[in-house]
């Protein structure tokens, strides 16, 4: 596994070693001890599958509660995947990172606990899957929205138009009313 860190701290790019011939390919998608090592101390808990059709963007997502540390990777298909640091105390806090993931590519990242987390479709359609590090509860689940000035995320919609969204997504807040971490 190749390891790329980004410049906003803890967010790792993992691009595994791709076996392949005329019958197909194999690659392991994850190691524990390997991940401890190279990432982070963490354990998962949850692993959740979505499919998507173009166009649809998920997110700004996080728990305010019991954060969520995401692996995530794009079975089929190919999304803008980007993570926004909302923790004060970092050095870049409110900043955002995005990687195009696909099925093709077989890149996997890691957001840790303390981010936003989102993504757009850009193929017909992408099933997406992440392994996270605590479980869901909606009741801390919260949604900062997906084009707000502050951060200036720089989305790459599908002929310039809106995206598809959820009513949770469209009802977001603005990152400078969004809870965050310290």
């Amino acid at each position: 596994m190749k390891y790329t860190r980004f410049d906003i701290p803890g967010v790792v790019l993992m691009e595994p070693v791709v076996f392949g011939d005329e019958r197909g390919f194999f690659m392991e998608t994850w190691r524990d001890d390997e991940f401890r090592k190279e990432v982070a101390d963490i354990s998962f808990i949850q692993d959740n599958h979505s499919l998507s059709v173009k166009g649809t963007l998920r997110g700004l997502h996080y728990q305010i509660q019991n954060p969520q540390g995401k692996l995530i990777r794009v079975i089929s298909g190919e999304v803008f995947d980007v993570v926004v640091d909302l923790r004060r105390s970092s050095t870049s806090f409110g900043k955002w990172t995005g990687v195009k993931l696909s099925g093709k590519n077989k890149q996997i990242l890691w957001v840790p606990p303390g981010f936003a987390h989102g993504f757009y479709v850009l193929s017909d359609v992408a099933e997406f899957g992440y392994r996270c590090t605590d479980y869901y509860t909606p009741e801390y689940e919260r949604a900062i929205l997906w084009d707000d000035h502050d951060i200036g995320i720089d989305w790459p919609l599908v002929s310039g138009g809106l995206p598809l969204l959820s009513s949770k997504d469209r009802q977001g807040v603005a990152f400078k009313d969004a809870e965050v971490f310290k």
